[in-house]
């Protein structure tokens, strides 16, 4: 069964010339640079979403605050009848047209149906178009020949599957804006050098999306420094390292440092955490602060633990360490933690062995109120 997408596009592809590459510029907007557009009439934005449209006053303000005028009604009004018989809410469209109300001004046979096809033919359905161009309305902006369909390209010769390339643009409209051989592929290129994975750097496209957008130069850097830490290049870990570095520029990096000096660590310590689980320089300084004194406040435990189990300092305070620790206590107060039972061992367990091993069999002990609370983090 057709989409209203591909109904409403299905009378007027076939008929149209060869897709005009728009680009947003003057041309669209300007009053001076002929006399044909000066003496067209200024017909003021807001007014006209307000008036003839019923856009809420808060969207029509946004969209003026970018886009003060319109000189011709007659793009704007077959968009946004399009884009309502095209399934979008008047709450989506009043989104879009506020980020980008440029896209007013654009054909509609010639500018904005080609690139709706474009995503048909890719496999989005009418719901999940909805959601992409509500989310990035500047794909509407783009030439289809020179950045949506090149940028389609390269990312499928990252991602492989068609699914995974779905989930990525559902994720990430914007990669479709940008011009990806020059940016996100070099990158890859350099990484791929280095003997990392494809199947690793699928994965980070869409974990970590603007990492591949830095200036090759910058990434060339990034690995350059992880190498001088001595990382191996065959860890899967290798990688991680890459994109930790990349998030912070040196004075973050070093106030990191400072701060784990500050909390007890020696430069032997941050060293070896740093190499074995990079993602510790990611957690937030007041994360890294509170476990640290946390774990180190209770007597029994020394640094080493922490140093020897940095996946420690990346868990949830509220959710996971604090009730875990709770627990913990309760049980050994009762004698009944056995011996061999850590507790690195009671916070790092899944969820599900965590409930069977230590709160299912000992409700009684633990009481109503914490047998209760786990229950609920669980959920």
């Amino acid at each position: 069964m057709k989409t209203l997408i591909s109904l409403y596009l299905k009378n007027s592809l076939h008929l149209r010339k060869p897709l005009i590459a728009y680009s947003i510029s003057l041309h669209f907007f300007s009053t001076t640079s002929s006399s044909s557009s000066s003496s067209k009439p200024k017909i003021p934005l807001a007014d006209y979403l307000i008036k003839k449209h019923s856009f809420s006053p808060e969207a029509a303000l946004k969209a003026s605050s970018l886009q003060t005028h319109l000189t011709n009604t007659k793009n704007s009004d077959s968009l946004l009848s399009f884009l309502k018989e095209s399934g979008f809410p008047s709450s989506h469209i009043e989104i879009m047209i506020g980020k980008a109300p440029q896209i007013l001004s654009f054909n509609l046979d010639h500018n904005i149906k080609p690139k709706f096809k474009i995503l048909l033919d890719l496999g989005f359905s009418s719901t999940e178009i909805v959601e992409i161009l509500t989310a990035y309305p500047w794909v509407l902006t783009r030439s289809a020949d020179n950045t949506i369909l090149p940028s389609i390209s390269a990312l499928k010769s990252v991602l492989g599957s068609n699914a995974t390339f779905v989930k990525v643009v559902k994720r990430c409209g914007w990669f479709l804006t940008c011009n990806l051989e020059k940016t996100m592929i070099p990158n890859i290129e350099i990484l791929k050098s280095c003997g990392i994975a494809n199947s690793q750097i699928a994965r980070y496209t869409y974990s970590f999306p603007r990492f591949f957008l830095h200036k090759p130069e910058s990434i060339r850097n990034f690995v350059k420094r992880v190498d001088e830490i001595g990382f191996d290049r065959k860890s899967k870990i290798y990688l991680p390292a890459i994109r930790v570095i990349s998030s912070m520029n040196r004075e973050l990096w070093d106030r990191k440092l400072n701060l784990f000096k500050r909390l007890g660590y020696s430069d032997d310590h941050i060293l070896s955490m740093f190499r074995s689980t990079p993602q510790v320089f990611s957690v937030s300084e007041k994360k890294t602060e509170e476990i640290t004194k946390l774990l180190l406040q209770r007597g029994n435990v020394d640094i080493s633990l922490i140093v020897n189990n940095p996946v420690l300092l990346l868990c949830s305070v509220e959710r996971k360490l604090k009730p875990r620790l709770e627990v913990f206590d309760l049980l050994s107060s009762k004698n009944l933690i056995q011996k061999e039972t850590s507790l690195v061992s009671i916070i790092m367990s899944s969820e599900t062995k965590f409930i069977e091993r230590f709160v299912l069999p000992y409700s009684d002990e633990l009481g109503k109120h914490i047998y209760f609370r786990l229950q609920v983090l669980k959920k």
